[in-house]
């Protein structure tokens, strides 16, 4: 009894940010209708390397649209418009990651589809958004990171910006477009009516500079990069060395710091007054740096793990291998095959866990594998499915 197993969505999308999104609500038993255009080959990251399953399946495409199906629709043309507003009238939402200036084009907006569904929410997922001076340009992750401030705070000072290791506005913008989907829906059923509901991977970068963004705008301050990807204000917040490698402390409150000194056989510096207080710690973060470097060198990581495990916040630093292969990761049971027997494909599992409720496992649809069963449940005879075959609408 999953909790959307009642909503149907029609997703017009490609690549990582819309399908991440609408995946989290497939987990989660929605029915998603992914609309792929075959005269592409569907979905670009159906052909994005460099790893592929023998049956040459993408491991990209396979990462973020599992439990979906797949219809494959030439929206180009009248027929194929038709059969997208077949589905849209049976469907509870329309959603798309599209070039600002493309689902009015093709008639995605509320403008066009509120008229054969009164209740529909179509959701847009652009770069810059569908409005403005920027509502043609098309636009990436890597691009929001650079413009938005992300990569002027990542790295060490004095060194080139740098992005983060995965595509996080992606991820982000995925999320919110899932967030802005639910909502219209749980309006649209109130109300009795839908409504365009937009977001930007360029918005949502803008948003989450967090604090940053606020002491600018009401305090003038601009941050800059803090060496070891340290808190801007707090200590010690950041990468230290060990024996071995390094691991990464977090004493945000005074009693984690307080902790720590006892942990590492220096309680004396609880009371030094270099250290003594969170804006000691912070002015005087390169002495710090070196006292706790110093001490951290004589054990490995993994024994400082041990004995930091629980009574202060603090991780090793992994790698993808170390992070996948961990004995938490394990115990969690994060990492869960998809597909059938014989026929399976590990990934990491959605985020959401359900009480009492275990989430579906299906591996993504082939191209257009669910086109003549998501037709003949729209209503079409074997006759009209096979005449828009031949025509090369589906």
């Amino acid at each position: 009894m999953l909790p959307l197993r009642e909503i149907t969505i029609v997703a017009v999308e490609s690549y990582g940010a819309g399908p991440y999104g609408s995946m989290l609500l497939a987990d989660l038993g929605a029915n998603v209708i992914k609309v792929e255009d075959r005269s592409v080959g569907g979905d670009s990251t159906r052909h994005s390397g460099p790893f592929f399953d023998e049956k040459g399946r993408s491991y990209f495409y396979e990462t973020f649209n599992r439990n979906k199906r797949s219809i494959t629709l030439d929206l180009s043309r009248r027929e194929g418009k038709q059969v997208l507003e077949d589905l849209v009238r049976n469907a509870d939402a329309l959603m798309n990651n599209l070039r600002g200036d493309v689902p009015a084009k093709l008639g995605l907006d509320y403008a066009s589809m509120g008229k054969i569904n009164s209740k529909i929410v179509c959701v847009h997922l652009s770069a810059y958004g569908r409005e403005g001076s920027r509502a043609a340009w098309p636009g990436y992750d890597f691009l929001m990171q650079a413009e938005t401030g992300y990569m002027s705070l990542t790295g060490e000072p004095g060194g080139p910006p740098a992005r983060c290791g995965v595509s996080v506005v992606d991820m982000m913008g995925g999320m919110a477009a899932g967030i802005a989907l639910l909502s219209g829906i749980i309006d649209a059923r109130k109300s009795g009516s839908g409504r365009d509901y937009d977001t930007s991977l360029f918005d949502v970068a803008l948003s989450s500079l967090w604090y940053s963004s606020s002491w600018y705008l009401n305090a003038g301050h601009t941050q800059e990069r803090a060496p070891r990807s340290a808190h801007a204000s707090l200590g010690p917040t950041q990468l230290y060395r060990t024996s071995d490698g390094w691991i990464f402390l977090m004493c945000p409150i005074q009693k984690f710091w307080v902790t720590l000194t006892q942990l590492i056989g220096r309680p004396e510096l609880a009371d030094d007054p270099l250290f003594k207080g969170l804006s000691e710690r912070a002015k005087n973060r390169t002495a710090l740096t070196e006292v706790l470097d110093e001490a951290l060198m004589h054990k490995t990581t993994e024994q400082w793990m041990s004995l930091f495990g629980g009574k202060i916040p603090s991780a090793p630093i992994y790698d993808v291998s170390q992070a996948l292969e961990s004995n938490f990761v394990r115990e969690r049971s994060r990492i869960v095959e998809y597909g059938d027997e014989g026929d399976t494909v590990k990934l990491v599992a959605s985020p959401i866990t359900i009480s009492g409720e275990a989430l579906p496992t299906r591996r993504s649809p082939e191209l257009g594998a669910d086109t003549d069963a998501v037709l003949r449940g729209l209503g079409y005879s074997e006759q009209q499915v096979k005449d828009l075959h031949n025509s090369g609408i589906v």
